[in-house]
């Protein structure tokens, strides 16, 4: 089942490639909403059948490079199930929202779907190179989307600028699963052998250095301070719908991997080097924020508080390794809020880079100081982008609540000075998005000279349907939290279990 989830949205490219060239536009992204939407079916059944105790689960494993201990093998438990679902809900959306768009469509719906392909691949991978491959070949993807949709000239830069950035990263994440690899006996790269065995157990600085490759390839993706600086170009010069991916699923690869790869296969460095994480977080957190008020752009400023809610997971994840002075519920309630913030992120960034895009179609420019009074002629609009900012600043009731407070309820115990430290993010938030609110919706009308004639127009239905269930999603999760924390919950404990070896 998780194959065929993995690898429905990569079959349908022969289809577009081979149709006919007379095939409309509009046909080939409404081929990418089906098979998007047939996925999300799919993963929903996995979802019902899925037991929350029962850990990995759907897996499938077969011999690909026995001569190097390397195998496809893939699965599922309550730390990945639900990223697959946000995936799959966050690529439907960008489908639909793509029913806009013009510029070589079949193209640009080929490379969506290889993109949620290799997205699915990774968060369902439980083989080190497998999970390596989907790796990079998502930088690939989003390198074409970044260079060959992005409005502007500096998009090829910006593009230039991600891959180059991403990829070294990479070398230094394949280098730590090497290092993984030779300290196994039998040698593997398969995950689950490795947690049960912790081959590095012991081993010092040899166990420093592969979780240093490993954590310094995850920052980069992730990103952390000081490896965020490819970041706020690739979203400003990438197009909305790269933007909503790249801040929606592309980043929580690198915080994926810290909770399936680097926390319970370096247990004991983990727990050593904890504090790092923490200080990493806490800096992310704050930096970003700070930075993210300074900005003039609106996409540039949503670009920064990726910076900041990656902070939070980070923050939560080093806790989570810090044995003193807590206990295994508060280091669980910490992963279980680490997870929670990542699918929370996904829908509302994605949701406002969405929304972003809608400011660069109707007028060309994204700065918050050319528009003035937008609540009049684009109240829908004003209204979703409104609700999508205090949802992501943590106002109770939506997803961003529940998350930061599982994660400073369950990092406050042993780390109360950062939390406290990181607390201070959720203010510097509210004031950022709250004066982009005021200056770009109230007040007198105001708007570019290359609005063009008719004034700006609200949300089409399509850009309505894309972003309003993302929405619902987060105040779903806000209201009645069970359905997903129920997932969550016991694989967190799990993975605290293996941190305490």
């Amino acid at each position: 089942m998780l194959t065929v989830i993995a690898f429905l949205p990569l079959a349908a490219c022969p289809l577009l490639l081979l149709a006919p060239r007379s095939m409309p536009d509009r046909a080939c992204t409404w081929v990418w909403i089906a098979t998007a939407a047939v996925d999300l079916a799919l993963v929903i059944a996995v979802w019902s059948g899925f037991d929350p105790g029962g850990g990995l689960q759907y897996e499938q494993r077969v011999r690909w490079i026995p001569g190097a201990g390397v195998s496809y093998h893939v699965g599922v438990d309550g730390l990945s199930l639900p990223l697959v679902a946000l995936t799959c809900v966050l690529f439907l959306a960008v489908a639909v929202y793509s029913l806009r768009e013009t510029r070589r469509v079949r193209s640009y719906v080929c490379l969506f779907l290889f993109l949620q392909t290799v997205c699915l691949g990774l968060f369902i991978a439980l083989d080190l190179i497998l999970f390596f491959l989907f790796f990079d070949l998502s930088i690939v993807g989003m390198f074409f989307v970044i260079a060959g949709w992005g409005p502007g000239e500096k998009a090829r830069a910006a593009a230039l600028k991600f891959f180059l950035y991403t990829f070294i990263g990479s070398l230094a994440l394949l280098l730590g699963f090497i290092g993984l690899y030779l300290a196994a006996d039998p040698h593997t790269f398969d995950m689950a052998d490795l947690a049960r065995t912790d081959p590095l157990a012991g081993h010092g600085t040899y166990a420093a250095l592969v979780l240093l490759a490993i954590g310094a390839g995850l920052a980069v993706k992730t990103p952390t301070v000081p490896f965020h600086t490819w970041l706020p170009p690739a979203h400003t010069d990438a197009p909305a719908a790269g933007s909503a991916i790249l801040a929606g699923i592309l980043l929580k690869m690198g915080t994926y991997g810290f909770v399936r790869i680097a926390m319970p296969l370096l247990p004991g460095s983990w727990r050593h080097y904890a504090g790092v994480f923490i200080v990493v977080g806490a800096v992310s957190v704050v930096y970003g924020a700070l930075v993210a008020l300074a900005q003039t752009d609106f996409k540039r400023m949503i670009a920064y508080t990726s910076v900041n809610h990656m902070g939070y997971v980070v923050l939560a994840v080093g806790a989570a390794g810090v044995l003193a002075g807590t206990d295994a519920q508060a280091r669980s309630l910490a992963v279980t809020g680490a997870v929670t913030q990542m699918v929370s992120h996904g829908l509302l960034t994605g949701a406002l880079f969405l929304l972003s895009g809608v400011l660069h179609d109707r007028a060309g420019t994204y700065a918050i100081d050319a528009y003035s009074g937008l609540a009049a002629p684009s109240p829908r609009f004003a209204a979703a982008t409104a609700v999508a900012a205090f949802a992501a600043l943590g106002i109770p009731g939506f997803s961003g609540f529940i998350a930061e407070f599982q994660i400073f309820t369950g990092s406050l115990a042993s780390q109360a000075v950062a939390t406290a430290i990181a607390l201070t993010g959720i203010l510097i938030t509210a004031a950022l998005f709250l004066r982009a609110l005021r200056r770009m919706f109230l007040g007198t009308v105001r708007l570019p000279a290359s609005v063009r004639t008719g004034g700006f127009g609200d949300l089409t239905t399509a850009e309505t349907a894309a972003v309003v269930p993302l929405l619902a999603i987060a105040l779903a999760i806000g209201v009645v939290p069970r359905f997903l924390l129920d997932l969550i919950e016991p694989a967190s404990r799990t993975l605290v279990g293996l941190i305490a070896r």
